[in-house]
Parts: structure tokens; C-alpha cells; sequence
């Protein structure tokens, strides 16, 4: 018989973070919903190793107005859902998706309102 080689990328971290199905349920309905109220245009899905990144654009030339990034290795400490303006402050961050989504879809309340 022959030597068994194991497979390069079966130890350790998985070679990407991605978003789960749920998760990309409720932010591509939020995207949905601004893309209906007249203020995003595109978007752009970003699959790394350290992290996954879903921006909003108001156009797609521009810097995106909001980063919803997933990064797993902060799990444990701060939460690993951050919201990211489009200056790269940190708005918002937590263990759940739901209230790290909440200043935008307050927003979105208030563009419905005008």
C-alpha cells in the first residue's frame, strides 16, 4: 500500500468565514427594504479568512455607507458582529445580528416617514 497523505486544509481554522443562510436572510431583507425606500443602490459581499463583510453602497462608485462585518475570532470578547460607517468608526457591536442592525433600521424609519 501506499502513504497516506492528509489534506493541507483539514487542520485548524476553516480557510473562510462566511455568512450562515439566516444570517444572510435578514441583512440581504434590510438591504431589500433600503433599496425599496430609495437609498441604497448596490452592494458587495466580501468572504475573507479573518472575516465576512457585506457593504451597502448608496452608489456603487462611492465608499460603502455601512460594513456589516462577521468576525468569528472575537466571539469571546466583544461580540463578533460589528456595524461600520463608511468612515470605519465602529457604530455598533455585538454577539447578535439583531441589535447590531438596529441603527440602520431606524434609519430606514425615518426615510420611510419623509
Amino acid at each position: 500500500m501506499g502513504v497516506v497523505t492528509p489534506f493541507p486544509a483539514s487542520a485548524g481554522r476553516p480557510s473562510q468565514t462566511g455568512f450562515e443562510r439566516a444570517e444572510l436572510a435578514r441583512i440581504l431583507d434590510l438591504y431589500g427594504r433600503m433599496v425599496a425606500a430609495g437609498h441604497w443602490r448596490d452592494y458587495a459581499i466580501d468572504l475573507g479568512r479573518d472575516a465576512a463583510v457585506f457593504s451597502a453602497f448608496r452608489r456603487s462608485a462611492e465608499r460603502p455607507e455601512f460594513r456589516i462585518e462577521k468576525r468569528p475570532a472575537l466571539r469571546n470578547r466583544q461580540g463578533m458582529w460589528a456595524l461600520v460607517n463608511e468612515v470605519g468608526a465602529v457604530l455598533k457591536r455585538g454577539h447578535e445580528l439583531g441589535p447590531v442592525l438596529a441603527p440602520v433600521e431606524r434609519r430606514l424609519m425615518k426615510l420611510v416617514e419623509d
